[in-house]
């Protein structure tokens, strides 16, 4: 179990202070949880200070009972973390094999016989046996974002932290690392960070959102859709212009008999022919972010 009490980080001080977190509180247990929010939101900074790389300016974080303010705790957690940075720096001219083995080294399985099946072990838990003794350089995004995720298990940790793992991959690899997420989440803690909405939606039972520092909204993907019951909108125009008037426009669709636009706000009624629709997950995140008055983060 991860919780996370009264959290915030402020980098810089005085008139220059930027507050990247605060107040943040946060139980997150076993299985698949998703971390949602803009670019900016503070993200990537909650995610490195959970995988004990960075310290809070405030506030409390215990893993698995280790109070990561204590650094012989936080040595001893990172035994059992397994972290997929946004941008992990990799060596281009070694082979998958030999960079994954390195980092298992780092990580201190330092018995030859035992570390090489583990590296082949996970090679083939992303689907990279084939390909282990190619260099890094040959490799799509994709495959490099599996490399990654080989050498976040290499250690066989309970608790798995990826920051923006599909950001930037075509929709088949999106869809294949999603599913590996989701196997891996049986039995230890995935946190998954991503700006992107469908992700959450189609691996996670548990989410939140993160905006400006502070968590919006704790809850199920389900609960978050159910907030915009009502407030979505189909309106189908053949008017160039984008309905406005404290609508959000969430998607367009170009049609025979015009455009139609899907719309989240209080009312369309002002729009002729606006028909309600069935809120999806995207509509919820962009109702919440409409309610606290984070229209801009949405744009």
């Amino acid at each position: 179990m991860i919780e996370i009490s009264n959290l915030s980080k402020t980098y810089g001080s005085g008139a220059q202070a930027v507050k990247a977190l605060s107040g943040v509180h946060l139980t997150i247990e076993e299985g698949m949880f998703g971390l949602l929010g803009p670019n900016g939101a503070g993200k990537t900074t909650l995610m490195r200070i959970l995988a004990g790389i960075a310290q809070p300016s405030a506030g409390k974080v215990v893993i698995a009972g280790y109070n990561l303010a204590d650094e012989k705790a936080r040595t001893d957690y990172k035994a059992m973390l397994g972290y997929l940075p946004q941008e992990l720096g990799m060596y281009p001219d070694l082979t998958a094999r030999q960079f994954v083995d390195y980092m298992a080294i780092l990580k201190g399985m330092h018995i030859p016989a035992q570390r090489q099946h583990r590296v082949d072990e996970v090679l083939d838990m992303v689907g990279l046996s084939e390909a282990a003794g190619r260099k890094i350089k040959s490799f799509s995004g994709g495959m490099k974002r599996r490399v990654g995720i080989a050498q976040a298990l290499v250690n066989d940790p309970r608790v798995l932290i990826v920051d923006e793992p599909t950001a930037g991959l075509d929709p088949e690899e999106r869809i294949r690392f999603r599913n590996l997420l989701v196997d891996l989440a049986a039995n230890r803690v995935v946190l998954l960070s991503t700006h992107i909405v469908e992700d959450i939606g189609q691996t996670c039972q548990k989410m939140a959102v993160l905006s400006r520092g502070r968590i919006l909204y704790t809850g199920s993907p389900r609960e978050l859709t159910g907030m915009a019951e009502g407030r979505v909108w189909t309106v189908t125009t053949q008017s160039t212009t984008k309905p406005n008037n404290g609508l959000t426009v969430v998607s367009m669709l170009h049609l025979a008999e015009g455009v139609q636009y899907r719309l989240v706000g209080a009312s369309a009624a002002e729009y002729e022919g606006a028909v309600t629709a069935k809120p999806g997950l995207e509509d919820g995140y962009v109702w919440l972010m409409k309610s606290a008055g984070y229209e801009a983060a949405i744009q």
